[in-house]
């Protein structure tokens, strides 16, 4: 892995902005469709869509912003060094408003979903999905921070990887806790729905996976690929 500066300026955090409008309309708006049109999508479907758009995003906006699209991805990094604190609260806010703009548009289109694709647990199953989330963003953030550079994504395989294990654990643990695995995605259809139930889970868990994956990928790759704070970008 190469050093990579941390970017900066407005244009990336418009790349966030972009970037997660365009996670959470397709992913939320595939759920929606299939809530309004029966089986016309299918849960495969569905972790599909958000695996699919994740990779699409890397692909399109990895050099401009990272393509973070997730504040657990953001605040990851900065855990790991890749990312400097001044960028972590504006790139929460850009990636929270895309996520609220999808959320909206995706209201305009469909005014009488009750959720609007919002995360929620399997009946009775509040504990588990919170185990569930915590340990999915550790997986994801561990496959992030290993194919990454720095704060950015942008190697060829790199949107595969990352999109290929989102559709993979929405795949088997979606049925269980919605696989959110980012904040972002969550509160928005949350707050535009009025579903804030639970909500909790999808904030805390995905927070506290992500962070845990940072030590993960200091055992495993060379010294100082994940820096701990103060000791500069990765190398």
């Amino acid at each position: 892995m190469s050093e990579s500066p941390a970017p900066a300026g407005l244009k990336p955090l418009l790349g966030e902005v972009i970037g997660t409008f365009a996670l959470v309309f397709a992913g939320c708006g595939a759920i929606v469709i299939d809530d309004t049109l029966p089986g016309a999508i299918g849960h495969v479907g569905i972790a599909l869509t958000f695996g699919l758009v994740v990779m699409a995003m890397i692909y399109a906006l990895g050099d401009v912003s990272g393509a973070h699209l997730n504040p657990a991805v953001t605040a990851a990094f900065f855990a790991a060094g890749r990312l400097p604190g001044r960028r972590v609260l504006p790139y929460v806010a850009a990636q929270c408003l895309g996520a609220l703009a999808a959320s909206c548009a995706l209201r305009a289109a469909f005014p009488g979903h009750p959720d609007l694709g919002a995360t929620l647990p399997a009946a009775g199953m509040a504990p588990h999905a919170f185990f569930f989330e915590v340990l999915l963003t550790a997986g994801l953030m561990f496959v992030i921070l290993t194919v990454s550079t720095g704060a950015q994504e942008k190697g060829l395989m790199t949107g595969i990887a990352v999109g290929g294990t989102v559709a993979l654990e929405a795949l088997f643990a979606g049925p269980l806790s919605g696989a959110s695995m980012n904040p972002a995605r969550s509160l928005a259809p949350a707050l535009v729905s009025g579903e804030l139930e639970d909500l909790w889970i999808y904030l805390a868990a995905p927070m506290l996976g992500a962070l845990l994956a940072v030590p993960c990928c200091r055992g495993v790759r060379s010294e100082g690929c994940c820096a701990f704070r103060g000791s500069g970008e990765c190398a």
